[in-house]
């Protein structure tokens, strides 16, 4: 395993930052368990929030409801949630749902104005805004008395994850919980048998994906079910193949790049994919890597957390993680994106619920839920 002081000094070790610079540096392709640290360093980790000029108590004696989807990072925070009572005297209910059950649910519960959820995790920002339904926060984090700026260190967060929440008129909406990347997953044993490599071009993933499905094996799994969700896999291969979404205010789907990014899309899962597939969300691509019924899988880096796991995962011990395949020419551009999360503009508690999400994204906490994945 990686450790996480491995090249880097002490104080690049407690930064958010520091773990995914390790992976960066380690090369394009990885053993599922090399990539994910073990931190060893629990009690020095909870020391760290006593170092904010912040009075954590405040607020004692309040409760908030924390909403979102079940995900990586609300896996990782719900263990958490004591301890940032203990800290703060703040209770915390969480509600968390499947991810397309929630994100159909959160607009309906938000536009009947209701106070709660007080903080929610959200993905489209610009409805959000629109609508009144964000509490803005910069006032929040110019407030001395529940922000340490030095302390926070928000410059240690990556910069497309601080850039995401500015909106056109410099306000900011949201904080950022996750940094994600759409990455090949690869069955090391599968690609072994017929003595392949690692594909690198969207030429050799199709040819890799028909050469190693078998009758009870896809050679490969994607997202393709109808609706927004299916875009993030789909986006990469549209950005790697030079193509954009929108061109002059318009959608660019009819671009050279954009059709030749799609039909590879489709080729790859009408040739090699699982039976079913135009039904397939991201858990359904996961579950089929996890039990061995897909041989490579292409979606979200948060996989890496169960794909490790040996008591989920039949592949913890033989999966490949591996770099976004690339046109020939050209550099590859897989989509990365940011969960976010924000304050209810309604909410009866959101200066707790800012002291929350400041704790949430801190370095001391940052670095136990990057540890659990």
């Amino acid at each position: 395993p990686v450790s996480p002081t491995m090249n880097s000094s002490p104080s690049e070790a407690a930064s958010r930052r520091s773990f995914v610079k390790g992976l960066g540096a380690a090369g394009g392709a990885l053993p599922a368990l090399a990539m994910l640290p073990r931190w060893g360093f629990a009690e020095e980790v909870a020391a760290g929030y006593a170092n904010a000029a912040i009075d954590w108590k405040q607020f004692a004696g309040q409760t908030i409801t924390l909403a979102g989807a079940i995900h990586p990072w609300s896996n990782a925070i719900t263990p958490l949630l004591w301890d940032f009572t203990k800290l703060t005297g703040i209770s915390v209910v969480t509600d968390f749902r499947l991810e397309t059950t929630y994100l159909g649910a959160l607009p309906i519960q938000l536009n009947r104005g209701g106070s709660t959820p007080d903080v929610f995790m959200y993905t489209t920002y610009g409805q959000g805004i629109s609508a009144g339904w964000l509490e803005p926060l910069n006032a929040y984090y110019t407030d001395k008395s529940l922000t340490d700026p030095p302390w926070y260190d928000e410059n240690d967060i990556l910069k497309t994850a601080r850039a995401f929440p500015l909106w056109r008129d410099g306000e900011r909406y949201a904080i950022p919980i996750t940094s994600e990347a759409v990455t090949l997953f690869i069955n090391g044993d599968a690609l072994a048998a017929k003595n392949l490599a690692i594909p690198q071009t969207f030429e050799a993933l199709l040819v890799t994906a028909n050469a190693i499905k078998t009758g009870e094996m896809s050679g490969i799994a994607m997202r393709a079910q109808a609706g927004g969700n299916s875009s993030v896999p789909a986006m990469s291969f549209l950005f790697s193949y030079g193509g954009a979404m929108i061109s002059d205010n318009k959608a660019a789907f009819a671009s050279p790049e954009a059709i030749a990014a799609i039909e590879i899309y489709g080729q790859l899962l009408r040739q090699a994919g699982p039976g079913g597939v135009s039904g397939y969300e991201w858990y359904h691509v996961l579950d089929d890597f996890l039990q061995r019924r897909t041989a490579m899988a292409i979606d979200s880096s948060n996989f890496a957390t169960d794909i490790s796991n040996p008591a989920k995962s039949h592949v913890a011990d033989k999966a490949v993680f591996a770099a976004f395949p690339h046109v020939a020419g050209r550099a590859s551009v897989p989509f990365m994106s940011h969960w976010q999360a924000c304050i209810n503009s309604k909410s009866r508690n959101k200066r707790a619920a800012f002291l929350f999400l400041l704790w949430a994204t801190s370095k001391p906490t940052s670095l136990r839920t990057a540890a659990a994945g």
